[in-house]
């Protein structure tokens, strides 16, 4: 199992932006890619402008799928301008998950 772990920071004024921009892209791997087995997306409650997602994908072909997707690509063109630095990404092999 794939999976992509991400900190975002956005500007101020744009948590809601941001929001609707990531469960837009929740909502299209959950109804349109039946191999990213999990896209999910926190917001941190102390600090709004801070989300973190957790994705995750059967094999490197899915992940590619997701990344290379119309929905990603109009993500970024969203985050892109509101972004307050650089967004952390650590791709990795899980080794262990709660069924």
């Amino acid at each position: 199992m794939l999976t992509i772990s991400a900190i975002i920071r956005v500007k101020k004024g744009y948590e809601q932006a941001m929001r609707d921009a990531l469960l837009t892209v929740a909502r299209h791997a959950t109804l349109n890619e039946p191999d990213t087995l999990g896209f999910f997306v926190s917001q941190d409650d102390a600090d709004p402008c801070r989300f973190t997602t957790y994705e995750r994908f059967t094999d490197q072909a899915a992940m590619d799928r997701h990344n290379n997707s119309d929905t990603v690509a109009r993500f970024f063109g969203v985050a892109q301008p509101i972004l307050d630095g650089e967004v952390t990404l650590v791709t990795a092999q899980e080794i262990s998950a709660k069924p």
